[in-house]
């Protein structure tokens, strides 16, 4: 494959040292104010004949912004199930947790954390803060495997290993699935430098269609009201009910579309649209997965609620699949009753798949008898020898250089695969079955940059 590639420094990779097991306790009682660690389930001597490892998992919890508590949550899970069946080709798996705290100088914190822990990698994370986590990392030469890809540097740094292909693959696949029936589209979304760069990348996807770009509707991005962007939002795409009538007499103004992504705050646009909804002619609706999940669905009223018929974007399969059986039994028999976790949210399901790289990974170096480090980790992801198999709930993965695609400002993307869904019912479920690639429309801003 073709494409651009960033020049970036070597770094003198430090060979992270696994401790032994008490050694690594000690150290991790001392050092990890503010952060859990996870040892492995009690009474199993997983990985007896090998040295333990030690990764990372952290996200925001109790913020007022978007919280991912589930994500290491899943973590924990699974080094508890992990361990249970004898760690990972025989090294005991430890999961230590941080809270990020939606703020830059938290995920700094976290990611010093991980390296005076001698973390081999950060799994499974969360975090905006992608200028603060990872110049620490790249300077230990800690991989970071599997984020939610909510940041550049997470599609831009040599040390990142996405497994998805983060906003940009959601939002250019979002417009694209409204392409097909909406002429008019509104995209509210958050007022932030992360929220300037969906409108293009979604306007992108409408291109596909030759519909015309999206509505640019900005908004705080932690209110506790938008009916002022959702009242825009429907005056823009022209849903006039002098026009059309109202919804709660059955009017439906016919190719506007509506799509909102504000991360946990979409649920109170939502409220807010709901209220508007009678005196307004009905329009489509439409968001993200991140954005809307099944516990809103069901929270918000299930057949009843304001997002019924809503189309959404997503990595993978819907929850509902069978592929993600493993996962659900792993919750099952080792979350012990934890609410935190939700099967159906994006973040556990991103935790799930990015452990299983990690698994394969450890099997692949410990198979070359080597010890398991961060650098030996990183070469064996660079060099991509085996793609990793995730059960079918993303394309087989590997990071090589012919892997990469050519998207500007994302150059580490490897999967731009995505799924079509649409809340039926009070489910979300697919639409068709398989993945879409948005390869070539990720690829098609640049080209015309």
């Amino acid at each position: 494959m073709t494409g651009w590639r960033r020049s970036f420094p070597r770094f003198c990779h430090r060979a992270t040292v696994i401790r032994s097991a008490t050694a690594g306790a000690a150290a991790m009682a001392a050092l990890l104010t503010g952060c859990g660690t996870l040892p492995g389930a009690d009474g199993n001597a997983a990985g007896a004949g090998e040295a333990p490892i030690t990764v990372m998992t952290w996200a925001p919890a109790g913020t007022k912004g978007t919280n991912m508590a589930g994500m290491p949550a899943m973590a924990e899970a699974y080094a508890r199930w992990v361990n249970s069946k004898g760690g990972i080709a025989g090294h005991r798996l430890n999961v230590l947790t941080c809270n990020e705290r939606n703020e830059s100088v938290a995920a700094a914190r976290c990611a010093q954390k991980a390296v005076a822990a001698h973390a081999v990698a950060v799994v499974g994370s969360y975090s905006r803060q992608g200028r603060s986590f990872m110049a620490p990392l790249e300077a230990a030469g800690i991989p970071y495997i599997g984020g939610y890809g909510v940041t550049s540097e997470e599609f831009d740094s040599p040390l990142s290993y996405p497994v998805n292909g983060g906003q940009a693959a959601l939002l250019a696949g979002n417009g694209r699935q409204l392409a097909a029936e909406c002429k008019r589209v509104s995209l509210v979304r958050p007022d932030t430098i992360q929220g300037d760069q969906m409108p293009p990348i979604l306007n992108a996807g409408l291109a596909t269609e030759g519909r015309s770009p999206a509505h640019d509707i900005r908004a705080p991005e932690n209110a506790t009201d938008y009916t002022d962007a959702a009242q825009t939002a429907l005056d823009e795409v022209g849903a006039d009910p002098a026009f059309y009538g109202t919804a709660e007499f059955g009017a439906r103004a016919k190719g506007a579309c509506v799509t909102a992504t504000l991360g946990e705050h979409t649920d109170t646009f939502f409220d807010s649209f709901r209220r508007l909804q009678e005196d307004n002619p009905k329009v489509q609706m439409a968001s993200v997965l991140g954005s809307v999940n099944q516990t809103l669905v069901d929270r918000t009223g299930g057949k009843s609620s304001p997002l019924e018929g809503a189309l959404v974007t997503g990595w993978y399969p819907d929850a509902r699949d069978r592929r993600w059986q493993p996962m659900r039994d792993v919750i099952t028999e080792h979350a012990f009753n934890d609410n935190r976790i939700d099967p159906a949210d994006a973040g556990v399901q991103t935790t799930w798949i990015a452990y299983t790289v990690l698994r394969a990974m450890v099997e692949q170096v410990t198979e070359e008898g080597k010890d398991v480090t961060a650098h030996s980790l990183q070469q064996a992801l660079d060099r991509g020898d085996r793609a990793v198999d995730t059960g079918g709930l993303t394309p087989k993965l590997r990071w090589r250089y012919d892997d990469m695609l050519a998207v500007q400002s994302f150059p580490r993307i490897v999967n731009a695969m995505v799924t079509y869904q649409i809340v039926r019912d009070g489910r979300l479920v697919t639409t068709h079955s398989g993945f879409s690639n948005l390869a070539r429309t990720l690829e098609k801003p640049r080209r015309d940059a």
